[in-house]
């Protein structure tokens, strides 16, 4: 399992031992606003999350990460490389949650940029993709960041949203 670092993240796959720190991402309510119809995971579909995401891990190669400050360890947010709606014959999609106190400070920016060079330079991605509730205006702002172009509306995640694409430089 790849660990990747930005100037001011470290990205480690995440593991059984994330457990909590999940949990206490996915149940603040100002976190999941656009996610999961809004509310909070309970720990049913948290314990389910984390069982696909080392399952992936195992088979894939890549998932989902959790974003660590490199200099003191707390807790940024998780991001992640999977193929959309978890289909393996369907794009790579990049995504990211962050815990509100690492909200409009670049770490969602950082993060993408990492997990875009990786998708691109070591898994052989030929465009990454990323999806958001089209009133995630901090989401779409990440996107438009990183060159990917606006694709349209689909629905994903049970959910109607914005598609971005980049294609491998």
């Amino acid at each position: 399992m790849t660990i990747l670092t930005t100037q001011r993240l470290r990205l480690e796959p995440i593991t059984e031992a994330h457990y909590e720190r999940m949990r206490e991402l996915n149940t603040d309510p100002e976190v999941m606003t656009y996610l999961n119809g809004g509310q909070p995971e309970t720990e049913d579909v948290t314990r389910a999350a984390l069982k696909r995401i080392t399952t992936r891990w195992a088979e894939w190669g890549y998932s989902w990460w959790i974003l660590l400050d490199r200099h003191d360890g707390r807790m940024i947010g998780m991001a992640c490389l999977q193929h959309l709606d978890g289909d393996r014959s369907k794009p790579h999609e990049i995504g990211w949650r962050l815990a509100r106190a690492g909200w409009g400070q670049g770490y969602a920016s950082e993060a993408a940029q990492a997990i875009v060079a990786h998708a691109f330079g070591v898994v052989g991605a030929p465009e990454v993709i990323a999806v958001a509730d089209p009133a995630n205006a901090a989401s779409i702002k990440v996107m438009t960041r990183l060159g990917m172009q606006y694709a349209g509306q689909e629905r994903h995640y049970d959910m109607d949203c914005v598609v971005y694409r980049l294609a491998r430089p």
